[in-house]
């Protein structure tokens, strides 16, 4: 079973203590997003979790977790998004140039294979123009170039829920440009250049389909094959294979303008007051109501010995 922790909400930066007690408690309760009465029960023992994908924006809190982590026996890597842009997008998070330096002293402790870069979501309007990323991806480039071998790129959605005035539709004509540019910066530093969901018209510039839970990845992080199945439940151009995520909506406090899983700031605020770092489920605790169910959980080691 592979663990997305969390495409819902940033665990390493907000909700890593909680993180570890629940590793050390061999378990986690999720509710359904769509039915919040029903609660699923994840077995989290390393014998049936073979890989632990973090998403995040800022991994400074998890820094000190990982020794811990690594004594119990996970196996992981992490989807590091870093973008150019200031607080006016990104609201929560710390100077950019701070965040920097945590990539770069993440992927020189646990390697850089397993710190995947992402330049996402690419926002373009009269202040991010395309002219202001070719200068800050070849200046970020410039920087991570020895800390990381893949970069992930996508280009923002106008999600029904947005809620901002500041972003724009992209053009296909803008998208090849800009896919242009970043394939060739990024070839000069030797970062191999992916792309979350945008179908296939950018392998005209050596711009491959992302997997972000990543097979192949994960089968040389952990050394044995994998039996594992493309995930139904995301987009049809959505190259990531089967995992559960374990995280919540409206629970992270990083404050992006672009977000999809923050539906509501005074949701959110509510739910961060709710969290109890020592509770079974990341925002609140189990109702009279609740009905838990144990979800199928079993390894996904296929049993052959991979040589690399």
């Amino acid at each position: 079973m592979i663990i997305s922790a969390s495409r819902r909400t940033d665990i390493p930066a907000f909700y890593s203590g909680w993180l570890v007690n629940r590793l050390r408690a061999g378990y986690v309760l999720t509710r359904n997003p769509m039915n919040y009465s029903r609660v699923s029960r994840i077995i989290l023992s390393p014998e049936v979790v073979d890989c632990i994908v973090f998403w995040t924006k800022d991994p400074l809190n998890m820094l000190d977790k990982l020794d811990i982590i690594d004594d119990m026996g996970y196996r992981y890597y992490f989807q590091f998004t870093l973008t150019p842009y200031d607080r006016s997008v990104e609201t929560g998070l710390r100077d950019k140039e701070e965040i920097t330096r945590t990539f770069c002293e993440l992927s020189g402790r646990i390697g850089k294979e397993r710190v995947i870069w992402r330049y996402d979501p690419i926002i373009l309007n009269d202040v991010y123009s395309p002219e202001y990323h070719r200068e800050q991806f070849s200046r970020l480039c410039s920087r991570l170039g020895r800390y990381a071998e893949q970069c992930v790129i996508s280009f923002v959605d106008k999600y029904p829920k947005l809620r901002t005035d500041a972003i724009r539709e992209i053009s296909m004509d803008e998208m090849a440009e800009i896919g242009r540019m970043i394939s060739s910066v990024a070839g000069d530093f030797g970062v191999t250049v992916k792309a979350c969901c945008e179908g296939s018209f950018l392998q005209a510039y050596g711009i491959g389909q992302a997997h972000c839970i990543d097979k192949t990845l994960i089968e040389k992080i952990c050394g044995y094959s994998f039996s594992i199945k493309k995930d139904r439940n995301q987009r049809d151009s959505c190259g990531c294979y089967e995992s559960v995520d374990i995280g919540a909506y409206n629970t992270c406090r990083n404050g992006c303008i672009y977000c999809y899983a923050n539906f509501s700031d005074v949701s959110a605020e509510g739910n961060v007051r709710r969290h109890d770092p020592r509770g079974e489920l990341l925002i609140g605790h189990i109702g009279d109501s609740d009905i838990i169910t144990l979800r199928e959980s079993k390894s996904c080691i296929s049993g052959q010995l991979l040589l690399y």
